[in-house]
């Protein structure tokens, strides 16, 4: 079965694994199933950047990871990447959103925290591998959905390849939640009956465009529609992305008109323009996709027409067939087989084939 992790042979050198305990269960059952199989297991809770002024349960979510540790008798550490993630993620993001695209710190955060920084400074302590909660799967160094689809995490860790999973281990890609719930009361883990988190620590109980306008400066401007008229207001054009529904006021209506989304912005007259979904002509459904930055997992599959591939470019999206129709250095186009809504800048569109995710890149255009 795919990802499950090997069992280790009592006869050999143990191999050292640090795993990333964040206090949900699960990376709990996985350092409990990584120390079933024999390996030598530490537990390691990364403490993050948060900002001063919004209540984050960092401190709660450490005290949930250490209980996991002396439940299962398994050392831990408590690892400052403060940093790195400020640097790697919140600062990205920011000038991401700055810029009028809409990033996506999950995976930035993969990138440079979880399996860069914290890579880094396990291997420098001796570790054969690290080790996630992730659902997603590793086999033969390839990357793979998780076999729950509900929570299959594939699509943010597109950015690794080769090297970084071989020294990565996903224990419940395997398995679905329902399972790893059993497994944790079966554990008797401390936490085993604690709910999912959501979103990122640092955002506590405030919404994302509170956050930009704590950082960013936003102006009023006006909403237009298709024909580029006035139709309303809207408090900053950095706060929306293609797609959204809220936030802006329409003020010129007819009694008819479905509810508006937005379909592109221009930041240098901080204007945005909005549809009702009733004009034929509507500008946000594509075909063509440019991707910038783009990582193959397991080397380039493009050049081979007769590969099959699909792709989605928000988490959770049902997959559509996909082909590469050109290639220039770290930019592809990409052309997908149906028209496409609200294809987002800065957002990721991560290419499968099947069940492996075989890379991705960040939409340009």
């Amino acid at each position: 079965m795919y990802g499950i992790i090997p069992v280790m042979n009592s006869q050999v050198k143990k191999n050292k694994v640090f795993i990333g305990l964040s206090g949900g269960v699960d990376s709990a059952v996985s350092a409990a199933l990584l120390q079933k199989a024999g390996y030598d297991v530490t537990g390691v809770f990364i403490k993050v950047w948060q900002p001063d002024w919004i209540e984050c349960n960092w401190k709660e979510e450490r005290r949930e990871a250490m209980r996991v540790a002396a439940h299962l008798g398994i050392p831990f550490i408590t690892l400052d990447l403060e940093k790195e993630y400020k640097e790697g993620v919140i600062d990205y993001m920011l000038a991401e959103y700055k810029a009028g695209r809409t990033p996506n710190p999950d995976v930035m955060c993969n990138r440079e925290v979880k399996f860069g920084a914290f890579w880094r400074w396990a291997k420098s302590q001796g570790a054969d591998y690290i080790a996630t909660g992730h659902y997603a799967r590793i086999v033969n160094h390839s990357l793979f959905a998780g076999k729950d689809k509900n929570k299959d995490q594939s699509y943010f860790l597109w950015t690794l390849n080769q090297d970084d999973l071989a020294h990565i281990l996903f224990p419940i890609g395997h398995l679905e939640k329902p399972e790893v719930r059993k497994l944790a009361r079966k554990f008797k883990l401390p936490n085993a009956d604690k709910k999912d988190s959501q979103g990122l620590c640092f955002m506590g109980k405030i919404n994302i465009k509170d956050f930009l306008a704590h950082y960013l400066k936003a102006e009023p401007g006006n909403v237009l529609n298709e024909d580029g008229e006035i139709i309303g207001k809207h408090q900053g054009a950095l706060f929306f992305t293609i797609g959204e529904r809220h936030g802006f006021m329409i003020t010129k209506k007819t009694p008819d008109d479905d509810r508006y989304y937005v379909i592109d912005k221009d930041m240098e007259q901080n204007t945005i323009t909005v549809s009702d979904r009733k004009s034929e002509r509507h500008n946000s459904m594509e075909k063509k996709v440019r991707l910038g930055k783009v990582n193959w997992v397991i080397g380039s599959v493009w050049e081979n027409s007769e590969v099959k591939l699909q792709a989605r470019s928000r988490y959770r999206q049902l997959l559509e067939n996909i082909k590469i129709v050109s290639v220039n250095i770290s930019e592809i186009t990409a052309e997908f087989e149906r028209y496409q809504d609200a294809l987002t800048p800065g957002q990721s569109l991560v290419i499968y084939k099947g069940e492996e995710c075989v890379g991705g890149g960040i939409i340009v255009e």
